[in-house]
């Protein structure tokens, strides 16, 4: 343990012994050229794995949040959306719960969409109420030029005005004001179940940014989905928000208590769980596989450094005649290596952190260059690329880069020091 300590007591004349040995030419004995090619390995090194791990924590965050702002994040089915009687006072119950901010009722089923043309598309159609529609961001701010949600929900039954997604539209080149037909697969009539159908009115065209939302979903007034459905006062589930998705978890027993008996709870996770469970398996897989990168790019230190004693024996030889210690002699080859490690550690943070903050700008550069896509919605769910740094693993990548270079740096160093000065100046 002293040993390794006194490897960290640096003297000013190792220092600048260390800095000379760096900007030495290779055919004067030193590394310069080595020096170079070790400090780019770690430079890009760096620089790749806080691009891609920002990258993937911003996809993974974007992603989940669009999902968490268009849906809820629990859901109470079951028993007590049958007990007509008392059901409007278990939402009060669920919308007093400390932490949740709505509890809303809706009601969906899968349908088809027909235009004036007779184009036909799938979709997913739901009945929600207005008011929560008109306080959900992702729906209410992202409704394109020329819509409004001002007449949704408005007359009898809630009114013949319907929210459509921008990939729906896009399908059956519809614009705000257009009406379509709607077909319903269920309906009871004296002759039994047949096709519902009816004529609705675009109010609105909105792109949240999810591709799978955008190009299926369809919004309507609840009780004109109760109408249009024939499920007369019937609701499917009880939509709730909460202040922190993240720990849905620890809301579980409230809303249990506040459901009543019969109630079945689930939550975003395990609606989710597939892509959550990816992203998380993806990000930790992609974190071990890149910080491989980085330690092969240390390597090159190793190599590096070796040469650097070999060529450097007969100034080992002199300064142990004139009285350096084995310790001061390690301490300089380590500076050598430690100060590549370092360089390469900042210049890769420096440029990662630039690449991360232009991210935006870069895409479109290459697109613009390139003229194609190079980030499709309906492949990867957004409409640009994300990246997220997080401090914490950023501060992990530097500080992991640094101690494998150190490390890289201390086994040719600790072989320096235990040169023996008659062995070294015996073939000089």
């Amino acid at each position: 343990m002293g040993a390794l300590l006194s490897l960290f007591n640096f003297k000013g004349w190792e220092f600048d012994l260390a800095l000379k040995y760096l900007r030495t030419k290779r055919k004067d004995g030193g590394i310069a050229v080595i020096a170079i090619i070790s400090f780019t390995g770690i430079m890009l090194a760096v620089t790749a794995l806080i691009s891609v791990l920002s990258i993937m924590n911003g996809f993974r965050d974007e992603l989940m949040s669009r999902v968490l702002a268009f849906s809820g994040h629990a859901y109470v089915s079951g028993q007590p959306l049958n007990d007509f009687a008392h059901r409007d006072d278990m939402l009060k119950r669920l919308r007093t719960i400390p932490g949740v901010t709505e509890a809303t009722p809706y009601l969906d089923s899968p349908g088809l969409i027909q235009n004036d043309h007779g184009t036909t598309g799938l979709a997913y159609m739901r009945g929600v109420v207005p008011e929560a529609l008109k306080h959900t961001p992702i729906i209410n701010d992202n409704i394109l030029p020329g819509g409004s949600m001002d007449q949704f929900g408005a007359g009898d039954y809630g009114g013949d005005v319907i929210l459509i997604g921008s990939g729906v539209a896009d399908a059956l080149a519809l614009n705000p004001g257009d009406e379509v037909t709607l077909v319903s697969p269920g309906g009871s009539t004296a002759f039994g179940a047949t096709p519902r159908r009816k004529l609705y009115t675009v109010g609105g065209i909105f792109k949240s940014g999810v591709s799978d939302i955008d190009k299926a979903f369809i919004y309507m007034p609840i009780t004109q989905a109760q109408l249009f459905f024939d499920r007369e006062d019937e609701w499917d589930t009880v939509e709730i928000k909460v202040d922190k998705p993240y720990d849905i978890d620890l809301y579980r027993p409230a809303l249990m208590k506040a459901a009543g008996e019969g109630a079945y709870i689930s939550d975003w996770k395990e609606q989710n769980a597939s892509l959550w469970g990816a992203l998380k398996v993806e990000r930790t897989a992609m974190r071990f596989i890149l910080f491989f990168i980085v330690i092969i790019a240390t390597l090159n230190i190793i190599s590096g450094i070796v040469m650097l004693v070999k060529n450097k024996t007969r100034d080992v030889a002199i300064l142990r005649t004139m009285g350096a210690d084995r310790a001061a002699i390690s301490r300089i080859f380590f500076m050598t290596g430690t100060i590549i490690g370092a360089a390469g550690t900042a210049a890769g943070l420096a440029l990662g952190v630039l690449f991360c903050t232009f991210i935006g700008p870069i895409q479109h550069f290459l697109e613009w260059l390139l003229h194609t896509k190079l980030f499709p919605a309906d492949v990867y769910y957004l409409d640009a690329v994300p990246a997220k740094m997080e401090p914490s693993e950023v501060a992990f990548v530097v500080i992991a880069s640094l101690l494998a270079a150190c490390i890289s740096t201390f086994f040719p160093a600790l072989w320096a020091s235990k040169l023996e000065p008659v062995e070294a100046l015996r073939y000089e």
